[in-house]
């Protein structure tokens, strides 16, 4: 018997939820139950984060969180709770499968079977933003080698696991050459450890293109965490629909299963709601927990309940399907098909044994590391890069001076274009003329020297080399 934590939800999240665990326990699944509440009633009694203490206390202890959709109230600083939980418990890996069930859900690729594995906890969705001037606000982008190296990993293991063929990469490291360059170059060092496993990189715009037109050329994808959210609700649509899609959220000591579709309001209370996208969750969360004998039974009840025909109104199609159904009834379809496995789609066989378990991720050695000069961002209201240099080269010095501003990353100065459009964030960066090292006294020094002159500096990022190489981005143009 394992116990769970369980989270009904808001919107259609209580419908779906029932269905789900009736399928569940008229399968024989040894679960025992501990219900929480989540979402909008918890955020709208002051705690913005929806989740209370006690919650969090079960879900730690318990380790397994099978949750049904939630409902974020818009506005009032009110956090996500899925990206909250994903990152307070380290659930690293974000695995979604997306598969055809043609010709019984209508689909334009009968022959797709991919699986996005997203990297959860960090990239843009760190939420670290700033207003820094009238006009620019920004969103950090953060990319860690161990975020990196956990989720690339996690895809050739997992790929490894269930026998899939090839495992490829989204990145936008053409342009992002730091943050997305750091995850395709792990991608690059972690593959040479599988050579039984065909890998590839793609730049993330055509591949996404490709994964549209013509998903069947991918097995599994790999992404930094934004992408990996977007093109796993495509891949979920183009496959027959996002209400059919589930996702498991794997950390070192705990995870979290959920279906991918959001709460759904204006369906809520109707008896309409398909609980497939949560049930596929539950179905991973079962193979997780080593009950894949039950897993193995609901999902071919599932198969054969869709292949007859039986479906709710969001994949109904008349011609194809043979009966509409309500949430109840679908689910009670699903339990009457038991012990029955598909005729036409592919029966599942799971293979048996414990979870993925990797490694703890170890920190290597650090590189040697030079500070090379500072980036002061400036709010400053002008408009000609000739005027705002004029100010600033009158912070120089022997050791440090301005060598280059950049506005919105296009180089403006000092060979800018005047045609090029400026706002009124002005990147400026101080180097040592003579391409040595600085020090960070000259860095205080020449900040206090823009106090005296009047300039207002929003923020500094120190230029810094690893191993002799620069470990910053040139300017747009240079």
């Amino acid at each position: 018997m394992t116990k769970i934590t369980v989270a009904k939800g808001d919107g259609i999240g209580p419908e779906i939820m029932d269905a789900t665990l009736e399928i569940l326990k008229a399968a024989g699944a040894e679960l025992e139950i501990e219900e929480i509440e989540v979402g909008e009633k918890v955020y709208l009694q002051g705690n913005s984060s929806g989740i209370s203490s006690e919650a969090w206390e079960s879900i730690r202890r318990n380790k397994i969180f099978l949750k049904a959709p939630i409902t974020t109230p818009q506005g009032g600083g009110y956090k996500s709770l899925n990206v909250t939980t994903r990152k307070s418990l380290g659930l690293y890996a974000n695995v979604r499968p997306c598969f055809s069930l043609s010709p019984f859900v209508d689909t334009k690729h009968p022959e797709m079977n991919v699986v996005i594995i997203r990297e959860n906890e960090e990239d843009l969705y760190a939420g670290i933003e700033h207003q820094q001037t009238d006009e620019v606000v920004q969103c950090l982008k953060l990319i860690s080698r161990p975020g990196c190296e956990k989720i690339v990993r996690y895809a050739f293991e997992f790929a490894r696991k269930y026998n899939r063929k090839k495992v490829t990469c989204f990145t936008k490291d053409n342009i992002m050459k730091q943050t997305d360059g750091l995850f395709h170059q792990v991608f690059k060092e972690v593959s040479e450890e599988y050579p039984d496993i065909e890998n590839e990189h793609w730049i993330v715009d055509i591949g996404a293109a490709k994964l549209a037109d013509t998903p069947e050329a991918f097995d599994v994808v790999v992404m930094p965490n934004l992408y990996g959210d977007i093109l796993s609700d495509v891949a979920a649509q183009i496959a027959g629909s996002v209400g059919l899609a589930g996702s498991a959220n794997i950390g070192e000591s705990c995870a979290m299963f959920e279906a991918i579709h959001g709460s759904a309001p204006r369906r809520a209370g109707q008896n309409m709601a398909n609980p497939s996208g949560l049930l596929q969750g539950a179905i991973m969360m079962l193979n997780h927990i080593g009950q894949t004998e039950v897993a193995e039974k609901i999902q071919n009840a599932w198969l054969t309940t869709v292949e007859k025909g039986i479906h709710t109104y969001d994949i109904y199609k008349e011609g194809v399907s043979k009966k509409k159904v309500g949430t109840r009834e679908f689910a009670q379809a699903v339990i009457d098909h038991l012990g029955q496995t598909p005729e036409i789609l592919e029966k599942v066989s799971y293979e048996k044994g414990s979870p993925l378990q990797l490694p703890a991720y170890k920190r290597k050695q650090g590189a040697n590391k030079e500070l090379q000069g500072v980036d002061l961002f400036v709010h400053w209201d002008g408009y000609k890069a000739s005027e705002i240099a004029e100010r600033l080269q009158k912070l120089n010095t022997e050791n440090i001076g301005l060598s280059m501003i950049t506005n919105r990353g296009i180089v403006v100065w000092p060979k800018g274009f005047d045609e090029t459009f400026c706002t009124d964030h002005w990147r400026c960066r101080y180097t040592n003329p003579n391409g040595q090292s600085v020090s960070k006294e000259e860095i205080v020094s020449l900040l206090q020297k823009a106090i005296d002159h009047g300039i207002d500096v929003i923020k500094t990022e120190n230029l810094y080399t690893f191993e002799g190489k620069p470990a910053f981005s040139l300017g747009q143009g240079q």
